[in-house]
């Protein structure tokens, strides 16, 4: 019974949720694009001509905005361990990132390119269990981070999806490492009892 109030309620606010109606009236897969166009206005992410990951890109809103921020001249390459109907202008990958050949073929797209941006907008699947779901949260993190590392170029930018809780802190240190500048950002249409956050890591070092 509780379940199905919680879902009636979920489904009362996905309805009414004015960025949920906002992406449809502006054509855009999920409401979770001006998650990214926020930051984007803010920190200047997508340029014209820019080479862009997406990790956990379905429904691909992220990669909406990353087409038509970057232009014909851009290049966008997303994965997902769910399908993904296509979005013009963007390479899609159907896998696990956390599988070695599922990286590798996405290497393989890339054939050598270095990258201006690497976002992750990735969640593992929830088991219910908060101290596991945090951890493989922060996992998925980490393979985030060591993929960008390896191929952003130096000065490339890291945005990535983090909630807060055990782990966050320390992984934000290994973000701090990586990178010139880290900040902390939450987007308007990040929900505010959400304890997601997004850090976003300028200027890699060389």
């Amino acid at each position: 019974m509780k379940k199905n109030k919680t879902s009636r309620a979920w489904v009362h606010d996905h309805v009414n949720d004015p960025y949920v109606q906002r992406a449809q009236a502006d054509g855009y897969r999920a409401r979770a694009a001006y998650k990214l166009l926020e930051v984007d206005e803010r920190d200047h992410l997508l340029k014209p001509g820019a080479v862009v990951v997406d990790l956990g890109s379905t429904p691909g809103s992220w990669c909406q905005v990353a087409v038509k921020r970057c232009g014909p001249k851009g290049r966008v390459f997303a994965l997902d361990i769910l399908p993904m109907e296509v979005v013009p202008g963007v390479d899609f990958l159907h896998g696990d990132f956390t599988e070695d050949e599922v990286l590798e073929a996405l290497e393989a797209r890339l054939d050598g390119a270095k990258v201006d941006v690497v976002l992750s907008d990735m969640a593992p699947n929830l088991s219910g269990v908060a101290a596991v779901d945090q951890a493989r949260s922060i996992h998925l993190c980490e393979l985030a981070l060591d993929f960008a590392v390896r191929h952003l170029k130096p000065g490339g930018q890291f945005l990535v999806k983090v909630f807060q809780g055990e782990g966050f802190m320390a992984y934000r240190k290994q973000v701090e490492a990586a990178f010139s500048s880290v900040q902390v950002r939450k987007p308007k249409a990040s929900r505010d009892r959400s304890a997601e956050v997004y850090l976003l890591g300028k200027g890699l070092r060389a």
